[in-house]
């Protein structure tokens, strides 16, 4: 899994709220199990005419938001199915952070065991940021989120703060997924086999 320590990018505003895993990776492209392809598709129905043109209203349509790293949503982001195509696909286009007022908790866990990161923040730290990424001379600026010191620095150099659980931090930091949380330990399971090896041999005889 890809560490996360410091992101710098494009913040794309989304403010909407109950943007549901249907929304961002619709049915139709989840016969695949590959996590890479599915950027293409993201937000099909929002991004794409019933002709398969491009909608020019659509936020990540637009020559600024086109390449983004950051998303910034509405509450309940991720809301509806379990389906880890939405974090896959969101991270094909290039978006590695999501930060919105709330989080559906399937999703939210399925990002960070995919090395993104959700950050949560009251619902007026969300509006500031909103309108720093979409108005004025910073529409399309870069931002820059840092895990490490947890802020996020707006391209006007305000600072915001936001709280992580430790546990996910130090995952992302260190790029860890839950097969490479459990290869840390590889030394103590083949200590503990051995010892089982010695104490009850039978269980490794062959058939």
């Amino acid at each position: 899994m890809q560490k996360f320590s410091v992101l710098k990018g494009v913040a794309a505003p989304l403010p909407m709220t109950n943007v549901d895993t249907d929304m961002i990776i619709p049915k139709q492209f989840l016969k695949t199990i590959k996590r890479t392809g599915l950027g293409k598709s993201l937000f099909f129905d929002m991004r794409y005419d019933d002709s398969g043109a491009e909608r020019p209203e659509f936020v990540l349509n637009k020559a600024p938001y086109r390449h983004a790293a950051i998303l910034i949503a509405g509450a309940n982001f991720g809301c509806g199915s379990s389906r880890e195509h939405a974090p896959w696909a969101l991270e094909d286009f290039g978006l590695r952070c999501v930060i919105a007022p709330s989080f559906a908790d399937i999703f939210y866990n399925n990002c960070f065991k995919n090395g993104m990161l959700c950050v949560t923040l009251p619902q007026a730290e969300i509006d500031a940021l909103l309108a720093k990424a979409g108005t004025g001379n910073t529409a399309g600026a870069e931002f820059a989120v840092d895990l490490v010191n947890q802020t996020i620095t707006a391209p006007d150099g305000t600072v915001t703060s936001f709280d992580i659980d430790v546990t996910r931090k130090q995952n992302l930091i260190e790029g860890l997924d839950d097969i490479g949380l459990t290869l840390k330990q590889s030394d103590k399971i083949a200590a503990f086999e051995a010892r089982q090896k010695a104490e009850q041999p039978w269980l490794y005889a062959a058939s």
